[in-house]
């Protein structure tokens, strides 16, 4: 095998030739990973495309002119690497830029951030399940943001699958800096190269990923921070409120501001169920509000840092989970969680354990004679029914065609009412029989034949009227209204 051999240009001018070592990462679309021989702590990358070579170039010298300020940490003798940030470019014999040489992340002892989220994830990989960790694994993204965006970095494609955890500290580790927008001399700028869906500012959404910056940054930032505190729940997904509602995508929602867990309640979906934002702090949901909502100004990765770091001595430990924090008087939001997962689950298997019915009927008991039973009792419920509805027409009929001589012996104080008062409550009278013609009716058979209803309310507005009319005399004295 020919060794491969290049030059290591860095940031004050000296160089050094280096050689590739193995394999180790085929990489993604930009390129290959190799271990550098003599040089055990970093690795090369090299680019897929070397017909860019003098934008690279460019794009590398710059990064190396202008490092953020995320410095190794040790913890128990180990060296942490947070950022595979470029050390040197890496040319060819001929002089063109081939890639660049980095510190190396150890990602065995790594896990992309998307793994931290789920429950059931980390239970499988044997991550930490204490609450508290993901606060801090929160913070430490805000801290690694806030230090790119004090260089003039942008990160734009800045989601949890790429940003790397280590299991046992909840340090985090980025790579592929490269594809960053990063801040050049005399405000030249190289713009970054990928932006994903699910995490697109709205105000964004028609723009490209090299003309997107920081506000891109601190949108998908507060996603990723309200995901690992609301159990991976992204703030744009939720419970739509109308079953006949278009399904937006996550895209679409961000698209339109469907912020479901705010101060007032979003048109399209309420919360998710399994949500704890109710028992977040105070600040944390202005913090949030401010991200999410139309209109106002985003909460930069800054302030994100500052507000974790002083949020992280003030959680509060659960008396019934260990593992478990809160924030607030209000309690333990993740106990209240898991008993309604709980609670769902409880109702799943009740079901599962209910006979299946189909229009109210078990599906064990489809037969042609159940069937044919059934419409046998259903004909003589609706018989009895019928006589009772018949019974109660001819009591009603019997009653107003008397309703005259019931009202007889009231007829001095009928008359003292006034016709204005008669006529409120003439009206009040019909309109109560309405009502009860309509409640009577789908619980009646006889009834459903609208031409009955509607007979029983003209009969009994003649013969309402005509008893009114004999009450007050008014045949007799009706000129007299208009004097």
């Amino acid at each position: 095998m020919t060794e491969v051999v290049y030059n290591a240009i860095y940031a004050d001018g000296h160089f050094e030739k280096i050689s590739l070592g193995e394999l180790i990462n085929k990489g993604g679309a930009a390129g290959k990973i190799y271990l550098v021989e003599a040089h055990p702590r970093s690795v090369a990358k090299i680019f897929h495309n070397r017909s860019k070579s003098s934008t690279n170039r460019q794009k590398l010298e710059a990064m190396l002119m202008n490092r953020p300020n995320i410095p190794k940490t040790m913890k128990n003798g180990e060296e942490y690497v947070q950022i595979a940030w470029p050390d040197a470019v890496l040319e060819d014999e001929n002089g063109f830029c081939v890639g660049y040489l980095m510190p190396m992340i150890n990602m065995d002892n790594a896990v992309s951030l998307d793994h931290l989220m789920q429950k059931a994830i980390r239970k499988k990989l044997g991550l930490p399940e204490k609450y508290a960790y993901r606060v801090f694994a929160a913070y430490n993204v805000a801290a690694m943001v806030a230090a790119m965006h004090k260089c003039g970095h942008y990160i734009v494609d800045l989601k949890p699958s790429n940003v790397s955890v280590y299991k046992d500290t909840m340090m985090v580790a980025m790579v592929d800096c490269d594809g960053f927008s990063i801040q050049g001399e005399n405000n030249n700028r190289y713009p970054a190269e990928f932006v994903s869906e699910e995490y697109i500012y709205p105000e964004g959404m028609d723009l490209g990923c090299d003309e997107m910056g920081e506000e891109q940054d601190k949108f998908a930032l507060a996603v990723m921070i309200f995901k690992l505190l609301n159990n991976g729940i992204h703030p744009f997904s939720g419970v739509p409120r109308k079953n006949d509602s278009a399904m937006l995508t996550i895209q679409n929602r961000i698209e339109e501001y469907h912020y479901a867990y705010g101060l007032w309640p979003d048109s399209y979906q309420a919360p998710h169920p399994y949500s704890i934002h109710e028992y977040f702090d105070k600040k944390t949901l202005e913090l949030f509000e401010r991200a999410f909502v139309r209109g106002m100004e985003r909460p930069s990765a800054k302030e994100w840092q500052e507000h974790l770091r002083a949020l992280v001595p003030q959680l509060k430990p659960c008396k019934k989970n260990p593992e478990h924090v809160y924030f607030t008087s209000k309690g333990c939001g993740l106990c209240v969680a898991e008993e309604r997962f709980r609670g769902t689950l409880k109702d799943v298997k009740k079901q599962a354990e209910t006979p299946q019915m189909v229009r109210g009927m078990e599906i064990s008991t489809l037969s042609v004679e159940h069937a044919e039973k059934d419409k046998a009792e259903k004909l003589h419920q609706n018989h009895k029914l019928n006589r009772i509805a018949a019974a109660g027409i001819f009591a009603y009929l019997l009653f107003f065609a008397f309703l005259y001589y019931a009202l007889k012996p009231f007829e001095d104080g009928i008359n003292d009412l006034g016709l204005g008062m008669q006529a409120i409550l003439f009206t009040l009278t019909m309109l109560g029989i309405n009502s009860a013609l309509q409640h009577l009716s789908p619980k009646f058979p006889l009834l459903q034949n609208k031409a009955i209803p509607l007979m029983l309310q003209v009969y009994a507005f003649i013969c309402i009227f005509i008893t009114l009319i004999s009450l007050n005399h008014l045949p007799e004295g009706i000129f007299n209204l208009a004097f």
